[in-house]
């Protein structure tokens, strides 16, 4: 069995080099110094996972992981940075960034992350192609879009991921860590913030549909409620 591919960008040709060599006992990695040449390869290969510093030359890991969701809506990302500031983890987790580790990491901690994330991601590739009825909206989950009529919302894989799970589980309560754990293997306090940019995002896209909402349930969760 052919190993998983990770494109890893550190510029910091110690730690890369230290971080990089760990983890090819698993995984083939290829490692670059700059976030241009980093995203070149992105755009020229076949990767399974990306690890991107945040403070990178030429191009940083915030700009790379913007321009990989324009590409690619399923990849895992995860961000290694020495900036601690919750809004640059917000922020990461908002570009779509899967996971946000600060400096010093241990090799444990973020062997750990790229295996959930390798799973999920397979795990994540929907096994039929039904489509679901809601309201006056059909949603796709394979090709991640909602449509009504001629009019089209395209969705990230974790928003379709999340609308399905909301939809598998209708007016019945989630618990905010049973979907926090389904969709990203964890319920770290920066995640559970960008969950709630995803659910603001739904409300969104159904927000001129009457009998559609997603409910906050205080401390709890969230209820899709729809008839």
């Amino acid at each position: 069995m052919s190993k998983k591919k990770i494109l890893y960008v550190e510029d910091d040709e110690t730690l890369g080099f230290l971080t990089a060599d760990s983890l090819e006992n698993q995984y083939e990695v290829a490692h670059f110094i700059n976030g241009q040449s980093g995203f070149d390869a992105f755009c020229n290969d076949d990767f399974d996972l990306c690890i991107l510093d945040v403070m990178l030359p030429d191009m940083d890991g915030f700009e790379i992981a913007t321009q990989i969701r324009k590409r690619n809506q399923e990849i895992p990302i995860i961000f290694l940075s020495a900036k601690t500031m919750k809004e640059d983890r917000i922020k990461g987790l908002k570009l779509g960034a899967d996971d946000y580790l600060v400096k010093p990491y241990s090799m444990e901690e973020l062997t750990l992350k790229i295996e959930v994330f390798l799973n999920r991601s397979q795990k994540t590739s929907f096994k039929n192609n039904a489509t679901y009825l809601i309201g006056s909206f059909e949603f796709d989950p394979t090709n991640y879009c909602v449509s009504k009529g001629k009019e089209m919302t395209n969705l990230t894989e974790r928003e379709a991921a999340l609308l399905k799970l909301f939809l598998d589980n209708k007016n019945t309560v989630l618990k905010r860590e049973k979907i926090l754990m389904e969709l990203w293997g964890t319920d770290d306090y920066f995640v559970g913030r960008s969950l709630d940019v995803f659910i603001s995002r739904l409300r969104k896209i159904f927000k001129d549909e009457p009998n559609i909402r997603i409910e906050n349930i205080p401390r709890v969760g969230f209820k899709l409620l729809t008839e």
